[in-house]
This record gives C-alpha cells, structure tokens and sequence, in this order.
C-alpha cells in the first residue's frame, strides 16, 4: 500500500513540475509581449543590476556544488545546490518583475559583437526553457531521495543550468555595461 502512495505522490509531483515548467515560460513570454507596463517605480530600472549578480552569485554557487560533490562533501553540495535553486527563484521573481515594469533594453553593439550577442542570448533563453523541468526534477529525485535517478539527470541538466547561469551573467554585460543602447 506504501508503494502505491508513493507512486501516486510521485505522479502528482512530476505532474507539478510539467505543469510548472509550461506555465512559467508562458507567463514570461506573455509579460515580454504586453505593450503597457505597470508602474511600480524608478527603483525597478535597477532590477538587472540585481538580476545579472544573482546569475554570478548563481554561477559561483553551481560551481562550488560540483566541487563539493566531486570532495564527497554531500551537506556542503546540498547547501550550495539548494542555495542555486533559492537564487534561480528569486532571479525569476526579479525577472517578472523587471518585464511588468519594464520594455526591454536593446543591445547597442554593432557588427561581430551583434552576431556573437545575439548567438548567446539565442541559446541562453532556448537552453533555460530546457533547464527548468531538468533542474526541478532533479530537486524531487534528490529531496526525495532517488539519488540514482537524481546523479542520472543532473549529468544533463548541471551542465545546461551553468551555461544558462553563464550566459546570463554574459547578456547582462553585454547589454548593461558594454554596449548599451544609446
């Protein structure tokens, strides 16, 4: 009877997470879409100064997770994972807000530099529709205990998550500090 409700919890979960992983990019492209933005006030022209250094901080935090875990130290690799997953939520929450409040800032640079920005936000935004259902699952099979299934995805999903996070911190300099539109 156990493994019966177990199955059945773990099919309500993953169908959260499919749910979730649909709901969430429609959302954004929606909120990208919307020709009227709210006005919430000056302070949120500052939210991708905060969104580019919660992908640092995301990036450092990835980065030390797998170095923890490669050291055996499972707690510290718990810790820094967990702390990504935080961030990843605040960076989306950041990033809704940003889009209500906000158009989209252009990128000003031209020529090569056009090619090659253009070329990392086109994966950077296809890789992090990806990440999302690979990153939550992998949190279930880890919170849940399914170490196996968990060590199996994220050979997948940590690598996509570090280029997203990567990549993320690259478009923020790109548009906000070296090149932006005049």
């Amino acid at each position: 009877m156990e493994a019966v409700a177990t199955t059945n919890q773990e099919k309500k979960s993953k169908t959260f997470i499919n749910i979730i992983s649909i709901v969430v990019p429609i959302a954004v492209a929606i909120l990208l879409g919307l020709p009227n933005k709210l006005d919430l006030g000056a302070w949120t022209k500052t939210l991708p100064h905060v969104i580019g250094f919660i992908n640092i901080l995301t990036t450092v935090a990835l980065i030390f997770g797998l170095i923890f875990i490669r050291l055996k130290k499972v707690d510290a690799h718990r810790t820094m994972m967990s702390i990504s997953f935080g961030l990843g939520a605040f960076f989306l929450i950041c990033y809704v807000l940003y889009h209500l409040t906000n158009s989209a800032n252009r990128f000003g640079g031209e020529g090569f530099v056009r090619s090659v920005y253009f070329f990392v936000l086109i994966t950077h935004v296809a890789l992090s529709l990806v990440v999302l259902p690979l990153v939550l699952r992998a949190m279930f099979y880890a919170v849940t205990k399914q170490f196996a299934l968990h060590k199996k995805l994220v050979r997948f999903a940590y690598p996509i998550w570090l280029y997203v996070s990567m990549t993320g911190v690259i478009v923020y300099l790109l548009v906000y500090q070296l090149y932006p539109a005049k």
